[in-house]
């Protein structure tokens, strides 16, 4: 095989695996336009409908670093066909659908082929394009479809509802995947798996996501069975048990999902706490400014994917480069700090959104924002997280701190989502419209999310150090030693 054809056969490969990327990221905003819809067609509570994102979230961020290790064990390419394969035959069972014990068990086995799929894709990248400047294309290009695409997800997923309604923003996965499996199966180059005896650590995962999934469970029944019932609180104590065996678990098995070392570095610690508070306001923003639109403002599902629109260009704009280019002029905790307190004034502006509110006065204003503020905020979370670290451990804190973002989004969203349903009940029971109403609730959530986003800015600033090193290497082409260890990818 020629030299030339050996480039464009990698770039094919290249563009293959950001196709299967792309379908990965978007799954974890299109759903979000199509909620309402989902909410109405197998009647979730409003509480509940959080589960239909949840259930994703969890499982993705409990098995994104596992994953890595599987591909390591078992050969990379392997595992990326075989995450495929999962993630496109439950989106298949997502768009069959019928009830909501048969979508959010679907939901979550796709979380589990999103993870593979994430965490081995970006290695692969790595491995074919070992030349500097090969690699540093291939990885603008990787990052770019990463970023945009989750940025587009509100917009197709409203012109996929809106045309076809809410089970084929599932079924749109089933032509990709099966287009990209035929691609990677033929460009991908087989790999020797690892014959070195490697630790799974599926114990560990296994742990984490049952915390969190008793831990998400307890806070979205709570307003259902009590907040102080036994029922309760027996989920929460056996939340805190999960998560207890599995700081015992990172303690002593050889190779850990997360080794625990990692959190007395002082930038790693916050960034992962910041990113956790951070993801918290923002699925907040992604879910309930969605069911405001369509609940409130009688939006129809186009209109609310183009009311995400600015915000969507803005981010995308973002990850084509401007924030590099801010991180390298002005380090890494002016951005983070900016960017946050941008995406905290834009969900404190949504906390006042009017019952007969408009896009431009009451709408436009907070989606600005919040794309400003998610534009510069993601990179430098990232880099904050491996600032810490040598070039052979940055995949390691950059898959925690994307572990921690998916695992704070859960969480967050059902609590505040939660907490929006008591106070919806509550002002119906002292007297106000159901539509105002349920229009505090989201007020609430709203500006909780703030709040949260807003602690996280403040931590940025106060716990951060000055991280200017790791701008520099920002600019720098991929190292050798850097990608033996970059499993996770970069799901933010």
């Amino acid at each position: 095989m020629s030299d030339r054809t050996a480039a464009r056969r990698r770039l094919l490969a290249l563009y293959a695996l950001c196709l299967g990327v792309l379908m990965i990221v978007l799954d974890t905003t299109i759903v979000t336009v199509a909620l309402p819809s989902i909410q109405s067609a197998l009647a979730f509570s409003r509480a509940g409908l959080t589960w239909v994102l949840n259930a994703y979230l969890l499982t993705f961020g409990g098995f994104l670093l596992l994953g890595g290790r599987l591909g390591d064990l078992y050969g990379q390419r392997r595992l990326f066909l075989a995450g495929l394969c999962v993630f496109t035959l439950a989106s298949l069972v997502c768009g069959l659908a019928q009830t909501q014990p048969e979508l959010v068990a679907a939901r979550a086995v796709q979380g589990v082929g999103g993870a593979v799929v994430a965490a081995v894709s970006l290695s692969l990248v790595m491995s074919l394009f070992v030349e500097p400047a090969e690699r540093a294309m291939a990885m603008g290009v990787y990052g770019f479809i990463g970023a945009a695409g989750g940025s587009v997800g509100e917009l197709l997923g409203g012109i996929l509802t809106q045309t076809l309604g809410w089970h084929s923003v599932f079924l749109v996965n089933i032509p990709i995947g099966i287009g990209v499996y035929a691609l990677c199966a033929v460009l991908l180059p087989r790999e020797a798996a690892s014959q070195a005896p490697r630790s799974h650590d599926v114990a560990g995962a296994v742990a984490i996501t049952a915390a969190l999934m008793f831990a998400v469970y307890a806070v979205v029944n709570a307003n259902n069975i009590g907040w102080v019932s036994v029922r309760t609180g027996g989920f929460l104590g056996l939340a805190v048990a999960l998560l207890l065996a599995f700081l015992a678990i990172e303690s002593y098995v050889v190779e850990p999902l997360v080794p625990l070392r990692l959190f007395l570095l002082r930038n790693l610690a916050a960034a992962n706490v910041v990113s956790a508070l951070w993801a918290a306001g923002l699925f907040a923003w992604f879910v309930i400014s969605a069911l405001y639109l369509q609940r409130v403002l009688h939006y129809d599902p186009l209109r609310v994917g183009l009311a995400f629109l600015p915000a969507d260009l803005i981010m995308a704009a973002f990850s084509a480069g401007l924030s590099a280019r801010m991180v390298v002029r002005l380090g890494i905790r002016g951005p983070l700090t900016i960017g946050l307190l941008l995406a905290a004034l834009g969900l404190a502006l949504f906390a006042r959104a009017p019952l007969e509110g408009t896009f431009v006065w009451d709408v436009l204003p907070g989606m600005t924002l919040l794309g400003l503020g998610g534009g510069m905020a993601f990179n430098p979370v990232l880099l904050a997280a491996m600032n810490d670290v040598g070039h052979h451990e940055s995949g390691l804190a950059s898959g925690v701190v994307n572990t921690s973002f998916m695992m704070g989004g859960a969480l967050g969203l059902a609590a505040l989502a939660s907490l929006a349903d008591v106070r919806t009940g509550a002002l119906q029971r002292a007297g106000s419209g159901s539509l105002a109403a349920l229009n505090g609730g989201y007020h609430l959530a709203f500006g909780l999310g703030a709040l949260l986003t807003a602690l996280a800015a403040l931590i940025a600033v106060l716990v951060l150090s000055a991280a200017r090193q790791s701008a520099e290497a920002l600019s720098e082409p991929y190292p050798a030693d850097r990608a033996a260890d970059t499993r996770p990818g970069r799901a933010l």
